[in-house]
């Protein structure tokens, strides 16, 4: 199973914009540099390799993105994120489905392991992304007639779930989505239930989504 990005890759994310075209910026972009050659980068807005054995997410330059813009190109190691945001506005989790997955949260994302065909959901927390097996029943009866999630690519895409609060949202999003959204959501948790302001900042980026879908 992928382990989860580690901490610093987290913060790492929190600082970026959400999906392309956000216009914040950080003070920082100049100084960053692509993880496999060195290249700066022009600024926020870069795309991400997936590192298959366990090293989370790598900032590509755009040389980097083209050269890895083929399954084959990354020697069975990295794989280019995509860019891809759809929402499935006909699919729907009922509560008695959520409740077989046993997450304990209304937030979460599933992604399917290439080499073992295994699903795992990822869930937002204070502490990072905590992540639980899924049964494949489960998984069957999530994926049952819907195509879109029959056909989502292994290790970086995901199925994104938002049934907090009124919310009832699913959408198939490149992975570094998931984790600049729990990103998101460590740095700005205050007390036990999070706070108004991590609420709003979690509204803020699935509107975000909608606006790049």
């Amino acid at each position: 199973m992928p382990a989860p990005f580690p901490a610093p890759t987290l913060a790492r994310l929190a600082r970026q914009p959400g999906p392309p075209g956000a216009t914040a910026r950080r003070t920082a972009a100049a100084q960053e540099r692509c993880d496999l050659c060195a290249e700066p980068l022009p600024g926020a807005e870069h795309r991400h390799l997936l590192d298959l054995r366990g090293g989370g997410p790598a900032c590509a330059c755009r040389a980097c993105t083209v050269l890895f813009d083929r399954e084959a190109a990354g020697g069975g190691r990295y794989r280019l994120l995509p860019e891809r945001r759809l929402r499935l506005d006909h699919c729907t989790i009922d509560d008695l489905l959520w409740a077989s997955l046993g997450i304990p949260v209304d937030l979460a994302f599933f992604l399917r392991e290439g080499e073992t065909g295994e699903v795992s959901a990822g869930y937002p927390s204070p502490l990072g992304v905590m992540r639980a097996a899924v049964h494949p029943e489960s998984w069957q009866a999530i994926t049952a007639g819907r195509p879109d999630l029959t056909g989502m690519a292994d290790d970086v895409e995901a199925l994104l779930v938002n049934r907090a609060g009124t919310a009832h949202e699913h959408w198939i999003v490149p992975l570094d989505d998931c984790y600049r959204l729990a990103a998101l959501v460590r740095t700005h948790w205050k007390g036990l239930s999070g706070g108004a302001e991590v609420r709003e900042r979690v509204g803020a980026f699935f509107t975000g989504l909608t606006g790049h879908s």
